[in-house]
């Protein structure tokens, strides 16, 4: 059964008119703390289509990544996908372009809870997401919930005071800088979990396209034990069924197998070379 949690309880409408107040689902931080006995298995979203999310948020996975930094999403896309999921029990999250607090502003402004935010490679760049993600004091995020599916338009009670326990905020290693850096990226306060990108790792170690090299494998789990001694959970990026089911036996605690694209890509690939006699196999790259 999936680890989903269900939503807070609906809070009753304050005026007593009968009508609920909408209260938010955990972020992916805080499930990642209450969920132990397996890691969250999700997968990307990286079509920019709301059927595509719609149908990977029925699966029964625990978490699914919209990719902003990749594909070609608008703020409405994004939003269409988060509200397309809302209806299923799976926690969504966007991968934002950069730290950018303007982006990173109408991202949550969107109504996600969940950032994961790329490249980050010291504390330095690591306490400038957190505080992209935070009103202030503790930040520079613009206040603008009540114009926004953030705070459900002013419904949600409470939206701007615990605004913090609203929003979770994954930072993602991907450099062999940023390696050698974990530990203090995961004492800024704020940060929630870590995200390991093998993909750009492997590219920043000289080994672009050799995600399992051992070397490459070596640095992914370096940083997953630093996670685990600091008591910060650790994710990673990984396609490869063999790799995947290695990393969760080293005790990853949350992973992404697939995407919905490169799905569709092999999948029609596959009805090609059986129904199509000139269509031969070819090796996709890897992810």
């Amino acid at each position: 059964m999936p680890l989903h949690l269900d939503p807070e309880p609906v809070q009753p409408h304050r005026e007593g008119l009968g009508q609920p107040r909408p209260a938010l689902p955990k972020t992916l931080g805080r499930l990642l703390t209450e969920t132990g006995d397996r890691p969250l298995v999700g997968m990307w979203l990286c079509s920019g289509s709301s059927v595509m999310a719609e149908i990977a948020a029925g699966s029964g996975l625990d978490w699914l990544l919209i990719d902003a930094e990749h594909s070609p999403l608008s703020l409405a896309q994004m939003q269409m996908q988060l509200q397309a999921i809302a209806a299923y029990p799976i926690t969504p999250a966007i991968r934002v372009p950069s730290a950018d607090p303007v982006t990173i502003k109408q991202v949550l402004d969107l109504g996600v809870q969940n950032i994961v935010v790329p490249m980050v490679s010291d504390a330095d760049q690591a306490s400038a997401a957190v505080a992209a993600a935070r009103y202030a004091p503790a930040g520079v995020r613009g206040v603008g919930s009540a114009l926004a599916r953030s705070g459900r338009w002013g419904r949600v009670p409470g939206y701007l005071e615990n605004a913090n326990d609203y929003v979770s905020v994954t930072v993602q290693i991907e450099t062999a800088e940023g390696v050698s850096n974990a530990e203090e990226i995961m004492q800024v306060e704020g940060v929630d979990a870590v995200f390991v990108g093998p993909s750009d790792l492997a590219a920043s170690m000289g080994m672009i396209g050799r995600q399992t090299h051992p070397d490459v494998v070596a640095a992914v789990m370096s940083v997953v034990d630093r996670g685990r001694a600091l008591g910060i959970p650790v994710g990673v990026n990984a396609f490869d069924p063999q790799a995947a089911q290695d990393y969760i036996a080293g005790g990853v605690r949350f992973i992404l197998v697939g995407a919905d694209v490169t799905m569709v890509a092999r999948g029609s690939e596959a009805l090609a070379q059986k129904w199509v006699p000139e269509v031969g196999v070819s090796e996709a790259a890897a992810y």
